[in-house]
């Protein structure tokens, strides 16, 4: 009888042994199907990112200059070859967009003795791929126009960042979490405040530009010619440091 009693307990616990290494292994299978979904989704994110590769060429013109009544603008254009179709769709576009002329020159023009009384000027510009930072890549375009008379050529810095996951360019609106303008303001103020003081720039005339690129140091705001300096000191650079940048910045366009 005891030896049946045995064999009834050895029995039931051999059934619950079983029962909880069934339950573990499934519970393992499904932690490792969770975890091996969650690395696929992560690659399969990451393999979506393009790694940029880009090159500058000059754009072939239809003519180096345009004539029309009063003027002759001479074109010096070169823009971005890259791996990705729509960036560089996006850089022609826009060429297209800024210097109309270039591409389509008027049907009839001054001849070429008549183009010599002409005032003459000209515009340059190309683009730059400045780098990538996992799915933030960089770009800038230089641009320079000169007018016969002009004391002295204008310049211009414009930088363009892409979101390589939307395929959009991230503007500062994208940029800024909801409502915190006056505190980037602010802060931009106080990181800068030699600057401010030295060029006794009152905190109320300070806006916020879309023109910023990624720096090694935080985020750069890049202002206009003459809006806050002098021409001699070229455009004014504000950086919000990346420590400054939290609370701020969207957690997604902040470098990794």
């Amino acid at each position: 009888m005891l030896n049946y009693k045995h064999k009834i307990l050895n029995c039931c616990v051999g059934a619950v042994l079983v029962s909880v290494l069934s339950a573990c292994h499934d519970n393992q299978q499904s932690q490792h199907t969770q975890e091996t979904s969650s690395a696929s989704q992560s690659l399969s994110q990451t393999a979506s990112i393009p790694l940029i590769q880009a090159k500058t060429q000059p754009i072939i013109l239809p003519k180096v200059e345009v004539c029309e009544k009063d003027e002759c603008t001479s074109y010096q254009l070169a823009t971005v070859q890259t791996n990705v179709d729509w960036i560089d769709g996006f850089f022609l576009k826009r060429f297209k967009k800024d210097f109309p002329l270039a591409f389509n020159p008027p049907a009839s023009e001054p001849t070429a003795s008549q183009a010599q009384h002409l005032t003459q000027s000209s515009n340059s510009a190309l683009v730059r791929y400045l780098g990538q930072n996992a799915n933030l890549a960089s770009f800038v375009i230089e641009s320079e126009t000169y007018n016969q008379g002009a004391a002295h050529g204008m310049y211009h810095k414009e930088y363009v960042i892409f979101d390589l996951k939307t395929k959009k360019r991230i503007m500062v609106d994208d940029l800024l979490q909801t409502q915190v303008q006056q505190k980037l303001l602010n802060a931009l103020y106080e990181a800068n405040q030699n600057w401010f003081t030295q060029h006794q720039f009152a905190k109320e005339k300070l806006e916020i530009t879309d023109n910023f690129y990624y720096g090694a140091n935080g985020i750069v705001f890049v202002y206009p010619l003459y809006e806050m300096a002098s021409y001699a000191e070229g455009m004014t650079e504000l950086t919000l440091p990346y420590s400054m940048a939290k609370g701020l910045i969207r957690a997604e366009y902040l470098p990794k």
